[in-house]
């Protein structure tokens, strides 16, 4: 688990293309002091795993599933991340509760400075707007941010100097995608709200070679 309070932020430095997924390598100047393999460490909001790491560096290993749900399939070597290593039970909980489990990609449609903040609309896609609520909390990029407003799918945003300096918020353009996470909270009461209709599973088809043969349509 994360609180989405960005650490520090890194570079994407190797991208190597195994079988399908991806293996990638990320540098920072992180405190890498308390890292162990089998470690997680969320890179821009996705929860990946340690498997080598060394002073000022990790690699992590990444599935086809978060290549697909995620913005990073578009990562290219050079590009800035934003870090977080997962919570302890001691750990200041400033941010809100964050799995690292990207759900959707977002997508800038509007910057602009706010006086000393930036304006930022985000337009995410429609089948996750209804988790998201004026006043409450999203992860954006690893980043807990609060919902100023919403029209529709369109949230608006308002990142304050601080966050600006100790994250990737710099590199940020119009019509860029961003890595979206709803509050977990908000999954867990529509799941609630089905009552007994969550544990009926959808029907499978039955229809396979077998089926049809021992029924006559093949000889």
């Amino acid at each position: 688990m994360f609180t989405g309070i960005v650490q520090k932020t890194g570079i994407v430095t190797q991208l190597q293309h195994l079988a399908g997924d991806l293996r990638l390598t990320i540098q920072s100047d992180l405190d890498f002091s308390d890292v162990q393999l089998g470690d997680s460490i969320a890179a821009n909001g996705v929860c990946l795993t340690v498997i080598a790491f060394g002073q000022n560096w990790y690699s992590a290993d990444v599935s086809r599933e978060s290549l697909q749900r995620s913005t990073l399939g578009q990562w290219r070597i050079g590009q800035a991340v934003n870090l977080e290593k997962a919570m302890l039970p001691t750990t200041r909980f400033g941010g809100h509760i964050v799995s690292g489990h990207v759900d959707a990609v977002g997508t800038i449609s509007l910057i602009r400075h706010d006086a000393r903040s930036l304006y930022v609309e985000v337009t995410a896609p429609k089948e996750i707007a209804k988790y998201l609520a004026e006043k409450g909390s999203v992860t954006v990029d690893g980043m807990s941010l609060t919902i100023n407003h919403l029209r529709g799918a369109v949230m608006s945003l308002n990142l304050i100097p601080h966050t600006a300096a100790h994250t990737t918020i710099a590199h940020w353009y119009l019509g860029m995608q961003l890595n979206l996470e709803v509050d977990v909270l908000a999954r867990y009461v529509e799941r609630l709200l089905m009552g007994d209709r969550a544990a009926e599973a959808v029907a499978e088809s039955k229809l396979s070679l077998d089926f049809l043969t021992e029924n006559g349509y093949f000889k």
